[in-house]
Parts: structure tokens; C-alpha cells; sequence
């Protein structure tokens, strides 16, 4: 199993964690926002956390569950030196990202900055010179999307909240990119007409919730529907060039059930890896961001 943590990050920084909260760098600004896995003691003081932040998210609690599909909701209290909007930049190698921020009622605020290890290595297997074509499920606003891209790959981006792919094209003008292809559709929907169609692709990106709701009500629960998520992914790539990247951030969910679900599916794992991805703090302290795996062919 392999820890990563991303190291191009300028306009990114994990400053504190701890008490189920984290506090974070995005350009200039500073935010604290909750964090289930940070159960170890704080660093910094709470009036030093108030002094630092610009904004704090509180969520607000509720009934909420996978089965009635009723998700967390809170609000943000922040100083007048926030904004309603920011964007940040990313760099790697030829690739400049650009992503344009904001703050939402579930906390988060448009990009998930461990995943820049998987945007390096998006970008490093399309950039071979080929024309490749990819698939990014569950895409939220697109840093993968953005990548691949950046790389000059044919890109579909799928995601069921009209708003958020509204989002991620934002975030796709302001990085100076066109033409992805934009489909807000439920992802299991999606995959299983494409496997329909006979469609294939040279990579998929698959960064599914734990829960969620499709456009037309539909249901999303990881543990009911990833199997046969992978199982139509398997169908849907290029059976001699490819890459498949899976992305979980759920409590409970290791490393080891991604190989597990994956080699289900696929005979030759000889180029898999496997492990977390994580954030170091200033105080030292490792913060697991989920768990990842990937393998090309």
C-alpha cells in the first residue's frame, strides 16, 4: 500500500487539524471546515483558529442518511475579508489549472486538493501524444476533467447537479480550455447506455459518494452499486490502452476493498497501485483523505 501526498501545491495548505475540523490555505484565504477523520487534539488554540480563519463552516445536524437521502447541510460564518469567490492555481509540469472557488452549503467550495496526485498522473499518460478519450464519473467540477484536457484528450464529464457541471465549465473557461463535453445525467444510468452503444474509452475516472441523488431522483449508495459500477467500467475501456483511477472517501472503506472490488473485475492487475491519499499538517500530523487506486494497460 502507497501514502501520497501532493507536492506541487503553492496556492494549497493543510495548516492545522484536529477536534474533527481542519484548517486550510486556498490562495489567501482561510478556512475551517469539518473533518470526521481528525480525531487527535488541535495544534493551534481555538482563539489562534478564529484569528487565522476567514470563514468557519458549521453544519447544521438533521436526520440525515443514505436511505432517505436527507444530506448534512450547515452555513459558513465569515469575516468581511471574504469573498463570495476566489480562484487558485494549480502546476504541473506544462499543465495550469485554475480553479474558481466559492463557499456551499454542504461545505464544500469546489475542489479537492488531494487529487492533484491524480490529475498528475491523468496528465502524465495522456500526454504520450495519442488522442485519447476519457470518462470522468461523478465529476463534480472537473479538476480531473480539467487534466485530462490540459493533456489534449477527448474528455465527457458526467454529473448529476446541473449546477455543479455549470461550475466545473466556469472552472474549464477560466483555466483557458474548451470543447469538454458535458452530460449531467445519473453516472450509473450513463455507463450502463454507453455499455449499450458499444463506446470506448482509453480512461475512466471513477470518484463516486458514499450517497447522492441522481437528476431524476435516483438513488446512489456506494456499497449497493459500486461492483456493478466497475464491472461496466471494465467494458467500457480499451481492452489494449488504458487507465482506470478509483477514488473513495467513505469511513470504513480501505484501500483494500478498492483491490478487491477491482480484481473482481480484472484479470491482469500487474500495473495497479493501491494505498491513501494525505495531507501533512504543520504540527506534523498526517490527515487521510481517502484512498486511491490506479492501473493502466
Amino acid at each position: 500500500m502507497k501514502i501520497l501526498t501532493p507536492k506541487h501545491w503553492n496556492d494549497y495548505e493543510l495548516i492545522d487539524s484536529g477536534g474533527l475540523e481542519k484548517l486550510e490555505r486556498f490562495g489567501k484565504y482561510v478556512l475551517a471546515r469539518p473533518e470526521p477523520q481528525a480525531v487527535w487534539s488541535k495544534a493551534l488554540s481555538e482563539k489562534e483558529w478564529d484569528t487565522i480563519s476567514n470563514a468557519r463552516y458549521k453544519r447544521i445536524k438533521g436526520n440525515d442518511s443514505a436511505k432517505t437521502g436527507n444530506f448534512e447541510k450547515g452555513d459558513w460564518i465569515r469575516k468581511s475579508t471574504m469573498p463570495d469567490q476566489w480562484v487558485i492555481d494549480y502546476h504541473y509540469k506544462e499543465m495550469t489549472l485554475k480553479f474558481r472557488l466559492g463557499l456551499t452549503a454542504f461545505g464544500h467550495i469546489g475542489v479537492f486538493p488531494e487529487q492533484a496526485e491524480n490529475w498528475n498522473y491523468i496528465y502524465d499518460f495522456l500526454s504520450q501524444g495519442s488522442k485519447f478519450k476519457v470518462l470522468n464519473l461523478f465529476a463534480y467540477t472537473g479538476g480531473a476533467s480539467l487534466a485530462a484536457k490540459a493533456a489534449g484528450a477527448d474528455v465527457v464529464h458526467v454529473d448529476s447537479v446541473k449546477q455543479v457541471v455549470t461550475w466545473a465549465h466556469e472552472m474549464m473557461d477560466t483555466s483557458g480550455l474548451k470543447d469538454i463535453r458535458w452530460v449531467v445525467e445519473d453516472a450509473l444510468k450513463f455507463v450502463r447506455r454507453e455499455v449499450k452503444r458499444g463506446n470506448q474509452y482509453n480512461g475512466i475516472i471513477l470518484d463516486p459518494p458514499a450517497y447522492g441523488r441522481g437528476p431524476e431522483g435516483e438513488k446512489w449508495i456506494l456499497e449497493d452499486y459500486i461492483d456493478e459500477m466497475i464491472g461496466h467500467c471494465k467494458q467500457l475501456l480499451n481492452p489494449n490502452h488504458h487507465f482506470f483511477i478509483l477514488s473513495l472517501y467513505s469511513m470504513g472503506f480501505s484501500s483494500l476493498i478498492s483491490e478487491s472490488l477491482v480484481q473482481s473485475h480484472f484479470s491482469d492487475l500487474s500495473e495497479v497501485e493501491a494505498g491513501e491519499l494525505y495531507f501533512t499538517d504543520r504540527a506534523k500530523r498526517k490527515l487521510p483523505l481517502g484512498t486511491f487506486l490506479r492501473m493502466i494497460r
